[in-house]
């Protein structure tokens, strides 16, 4: 069985911005997991536990979505937490842009993938970047200013022209993100 997500990468050059606005966050001295910078992407669904099989299936479904989608453009911009800012467990970066086209793409994507029998995500599609994990209440207080004090930022706008469907191997050391299927936008 292989564990598997499908989303979209982020370009190099957002990197450094990704790790200045870490760094910034880890200075907190929170209790966080934080989340290796090349391993951030954006979620569009995550599959947990498929087959070989359901692997070619979800790709297959893909493909014709993805294909009729244009590529589009989108940026990084501002921080936060889930459930809230006040309590964080999960730590964001924020997307903007070309929303429209991009949540359009998620809820095809959703419905092909219901069709083969993976279950709806319960909430609505938020798009964002994890960044880290919070692991206990420890240091919540600092992270809770950190992220407020936090300065506005945004990143210059990139073109998003694929998914890729990603096998996530979990280990001692944290997960890995290998690319089994990349599917190209329009």
């Amino acid at each position: 069985m292989i564990r598997a997500f499908l989303a979209l990468d982020l370009p190099g050059a957002l990197r450094p911005l990704l790790e200045r606005v870490i760094a910034a966050l880890k200075q907190c001295d929170a209790e966080v997991r934080w989340v290796p910078v090349g391993n951030v992407h954006l979620t569009l669904k995550f599959f947990g536990e498929v087959s070989e099989v359901q692997v070619e299936e979800i790709a297959r479904a893909a493909r014709p979505i993805a294909r009729a989608q244009p590529p589009f453009r989108l940026k990084l911009a501002g921080a936060g937490a889930f459930p809230s800012p006040r309590s964080p467990r999960v730590v964001w970066v924020g997307v903007a842009g070309e929303l429209a086209p991009l949540t359009a793409l998620q809820q095809q994507l959703e419905a092909a993938f219901e069709a083969l029998g993976f279950p709806r995500e319960d909430r609505p599609f938020a798009p964002h970047l994890t960044v880290g994990r919070v692991k206990s209440s420890k240091g919540r207080d600092g992270l809770v200013r950190c992220l407020a004090g936090l300065p506005p930022f945004e990143s210059e706008p990139f073109e998003v022209r694929e998914i890729i469907l990603y096998r996530s191997k979990l280990s001692p050391q944290g997960a890995t993100y290998l690319p089994l299927r990349v599917i190209s936008l329009g």
